[in-house]
């Protein structure tokens, strides 16, 4: 049997079909999130242990600082499991923006050897933060089972609306600053920024109520829903803080719209980092 590579089954880098082939490609997939676990967890005596200290430590630190020493446990009733229902989703976009964005940089020996679809760093790069966001998540739900937690099937699918507009968000911007990482390395430090940034304008250490009192619910509000991580955070406080005890939820003015609306960004977002990605990615091996 031929096997031999003909010029009709051969692309040149950024041609193929791109993101779509990076996700049916699942056994390379497969190996690259295998190594990169491989390479953070080496000579680390803990391992996946750091899934659980890493939160831990910020949620022990963001409740005394906020919740104790500025009584936010006192205006939000189980501010703890708010908190941390805040600090999980938040931990997930920033690890997977930022290793996204490092991941063709991070690869330039496999970049440079061979070619295979450079999507695939970025997205393994998602999966591993999605790794690691599955022990936090069991945390949380054992933490919401405690204070009572009895969801609807809505609020649970409102939990799912804002795991994939996070998801699809990071993957987005992994891919367009990952390309540009590429060309540019201040593009790492802008990265850092932007995740320090989302993480105080998100709803995540404080109510949306005191956010209306200060801006109100007219153009400020909605100033501050176009970050569409705000949107998908209080998604995940109706999954997993609203249905417990003691809680009387008021959802959020306009939270259906803005949501729909975090939804469409997080795919444009992925559009346009996929555009940028297969423009730029026949000069990276050049380049690195």
């Amino acid at each position: 049997m031929n096997t031999a590579l003909t010029p009709e089954a051969m692309h040149r880098p950024g041609g193929g079909r791109g993101l779509w082939d990076a996700l049916t490609n699942r056994y390379l997939l497969r190996l690259l999130v295998h190594k990169e676990l491989r390479v953070r967890y080496r000579g680390s005596v803990l391992g996946m242990v750091w899934s659980y200290v890493k939160p831990a430590v910020q949620f022990a630190v963001f409740y005394f600082a906020v919740g104790v020493f500025l009584q936010m446990n006192r205006a939000v009733p189980n501010f703890a499991l708010y908190l941390f229902s805040g600090i999980v989703a938040i931990n997930f976009f920033n690890e997977a923006f930022g290793n996204a964005t490092r991941a063709v940089v991070g690869n330039t020996p496999l970049v440079k050897k061979i070619y295979l679809p450079r999507q695939l760093f970025p997205v393994s790069s998602v999966y591993v933060a999605g790794v690691h966001f599955v022990p936090q998540l069991v945390v949380l739900v054992v933490g919401a089972f405690v204070v009572g937690w009895r969801p609807g099937p809505l609020q649970l699918l409102a939990g799912v609306a804002g795991f994939a507009i996070i998801a699809v968000l990071a993957l987005g911007l992994g891919l367009l600053f990952g390309a540009i990482n590429v060309m540019v390395r201040d593009a790492e430090n802008l990265v850092d920024l932007i995740a320090m940034v989302v993480s105080w304008t998100s709803p995540v250490l404080y109510h949306w109520n005191h956010v209306a009192e200060a801006l109100g619910t007219g153009p400020g509000w909605v100033i501050y829903h176009l970050n569409p991580l705000t949107p998908a955070i209080e998604l995940f406080h109706w999954c997993f803080w609203a249905p417990t005890n003691g809680v009387d939820y008021v959802q959020p003015p306009g939270l259906p719209v803005f949501a729909a609306l975090a939804g469409v960004t997080a795919l444009i977002m992925l559009l346009i980092g996929e555009v940028v990605f297969r423009r730029l990615d026949g000069r990276f091996a050049q380049e690195l």
